[in-house]
This record gives C-alpha cells, sequence and structure tokens, in this order.
C-alpha cells in the first residue's frame, strides 16, 4: 500500500502542505538515543516514505539542563550533512510557563513576544534551518487541565498570556518567513475554539494542527476536540499512540525490559495503573487472537480515524521503528474494531 499523505490542516491558500501518515517523534534523541541512531532513523523513516518529523525545544525527554536542546541539534546536523531540507515536513515547539524547567530562558518561559521569538531563534539555530515548516504552542500558558488533569480547577487569577497577544507575536513569525504554519498542543476544546475564533475575527495565523495525546487507552479527544477537529480542519497529530509502549504487551504482568522506557524512567507513570493493565492484557489478547501484532493493531486503529491528520510514532531500536511504519499497511477488519469497542466499553479511558 505505501505512505499516505494528507493535507496539514485546512489551507485557504490553496498552498496546502502535505505530509505522510505517519510522523516521526523523535523525545528519545539525545538521551536514550545518540546521533547516530537519530540520523539512522531519519534516513530509514525518509526511505519509507514519512517526510514528516516532530521535535520541541525542551526534548529529549525527560528534560534536563544537560541536554537541553539537544535533540533539535541531531536532526540539525542531519540536515546539514544530507542537505535534503526541502524533502522533509519540519515542526517543533515552543514551550510555556513551566515551575519546573527554570533552566530555560532563566524560567521565564511565558508565550509573550521575548520569548516566543528567542525560543524559535534558538531552534532554527539548532536545527540549522532558516524556517519551520509547523511552529506549535507546547502547552497552554494559562492554567487549564492537560497532561492528564481531569477537573479543571478555577484559578484564583488569571496572569497568562493572552491567545491573541501569542497569535500576534505568530503573525508576525509568519510574516517574517520563519514559520509556514502554526499549530497547538494539549490544548482544550475552549482552548481550539478561542485560537479558531481570533483567527477569524482578528485576521491572524489560524492553527492547522492540535498535537494531543491519543491511543486505546486515552480516547478522551473524542469528546469534545474530534468534533472540532473535523468541523474547523484542526488536523490532531496524535502522540503516545501506544501509551508509552504499554499497548505492545511488553510491561504485562510485572515485566520489566532493561532498555523500556518505564523501566528507566519512574516518572512515566501514566498507563501503569491496575486498571491499564487491565484493559491492556485485553487489548494484547485480541491482537494475538487475529494474528497481529498488539503495537501494530493499535497503531493501526489510529490510522483509521477521520480526525487524525497523523500518528506521532517513537522508537529507540530500528526493529521497533520498521514495525511501527508496517502499520500504515494493517487494515484492521470489523471483527477486530468490534473487539476494540467492546474492550473501550468494558475501560472507558482508563488513562486520560
Amino acid at each position: 500500500m505505501g505512505m499516505q499523505q494528507t493535507t496539514l490542516g485546512r489551507d485557504d491558500s490553496g498552498g496546502g502542505i502535505k505530509v505522510s501518515r505517519i510522523c516521526l517523534g523523535t523525545m528519545t534523541w539525545g538521551e536514550q538515543n545518540s546521533e547516530a541512531e537519530a540520523h539512522a532513523q531519519l534516513d530509514a523513516v525518509l526511505d519509507f516514505g514519512v517526510n514528516f518529523i516532530d521535535t520541541a525545544e525542551m526534548y529529549p525527554v525527560p528534560p534536563m539542563a544537560s541536554t537541553y536542546g539537544e535533540t533539535e541539534r541531531c536532526i540539525g546536523s542531519w540536515l546539514k550533512a544530507r542537505n535534503n531540507r526541502d524533502k522533509v515536513v519540519l515542526a517543533t515547539k515552543v514551550m510555556s510557563r513551566s515551575d519546573d524547567l527554570t533552566y530555560v530562558r532563566d524560567g521565564d518561559t511565558r508565550l509573550d513576544h521575548k520569548n516566543i521569538t528567542a525560543a524559535l531563534d534558538a531552534s532554527l539555530a539548532r536545527l540549522q534551518t532558516d524556517y519551520v515548516d509547523l511552529y506549535q504552542l507546547h502547552w497552554p500558558d494559562r492554567k487549564t487541565n492537560y497532561f492528564g488533569q481531569l477537573g479543571y480547577r478555577y484559578p484564583d487569577k488569571d496572569d497568562s498570556v493572552p491567545i491573541e497577544e501569542s497569535l500576534q507575536v505568530l503573525a508576525d513569525l509568519v510574516k517574517a518567513g520563519k514559520i509556514r504554519r502554526i499549530g497547538i498542543s494539549n490544548e482544550t476544546p475552549w482552548g481550539a475554539m478561542r485560537f479558531m475564533q481570533l483567527a477569524q475575527t482578528k485576521a491572524l495565523p489560524r492553527a492547522v494542527s492540535i498535537q494531543n495525546p491519543y491511543n486505546l487507552l486515552n480516547r478522551t479527544f473524542e469528546v469534545g476536540l474530534a468534533e472540532i477537529s473535523h468541523r474547523e480542519q484542526l488536523g490532531l497529530l496524535a502522540y503516545s499512540p501506544l501509551a508509552f509502549g504499554t499497548l505492545s504487551g511488553k510491561y504485562l504482568n510485572g515485566a520489566k525490559p532493561a532498555e523500556g522506557r518505564l523501566t528507566r524512567y519512574a516518572r512515566f507513570s501514566r498507563y501503569s495503573s491496575d486498571i491499564a493493565q487491565l484493559a491492556i492484557t485485553e487489548y494484547v489478547a485480541l491482537a494475538q487472537q487475529h494474528g497481529l501484532d498488539p503495537a501494530q493493531m493499535a497503531l493501526a486503529y489510529l490510522h483509521s480515524r477521520p480526525f487524525i491528520t497523523s500518528t506521532i510514532i517513537g522508537a529507540t531500536t530500528m526493529a521497533q521503528l520498521q514495525s511501527n511504519l508496517d502499520s500504515i499497511n494493517l487494515v484492521l477488519n470489523d471483527d477486530v474494531i468490534a473487539g476494540i469497542e467492546a474492550i473501550h466499553q468494558r475501560y472507558p479511558n482508563p488513562c486520560p
């Protein structure tokens, strides 16, 4: 079947950016993966037909002062060595305010003119390019529920940078030729619609994508954001499609593979609850019942969702990478889809 492509969001100009239905995620490069391994992954996906690469200024993850920006540097050295900038659609992200990452811009990472401009210029230098195809706001500047927080807590005060102000900065950077399109990430339905409204009423850049988590253990995107994605053509770039690898089944029954991310980093506990284990056990059994690789089944389900522009895969080994890429050629039959929906009814969103 080969790699399919789609247009990145709604594009009223008629010059839409074509991206592969699989996007290569990069957050392990510079920590779990070396620069040479990063280059090998980039070569492999390009040969497979993937043209979409996603990164962020704060990568690799887990973020540390000693490795800040290393992932972008790995990509930049590859672009320079291969001289193929025109062959890839390059996406990166600017951090928002954080209580933890105080080593970035002296702890001031609000989404204002000074910080967005400084972040983009530094990313461009590390990436060794003079523009990015998609620039994303990594998480909201305001206090709201993202990164697995379910309940919305009314803030005592709102000192966040207004969305309109952030959009105006991005508009200036688009005009300067440093950004082709903008996107949002870890956003709520209210935030997504506010971005759309301001773009329309203030003649500001329209977001073409939203990068939020979506996988068999977390389908909360379907509740409010899927309709926005459809009606506003705000395509989902689905991250954590394998729920930190748990949907492969490799961590079941207390298993701790030596190089597994959840083995190495205790902080990644989002997909490790008891109810998650029950759901994963059933998804893995369903895949095996139909002679499917569990991870490929989980990815193939995402590829079939109409609101997804691209699924962001990540891998630490070439074998994992190839398996994830091959999932694009897997079409799930009605019995498998019905089985997935039945498990979802029993264990709805155990890891939001």
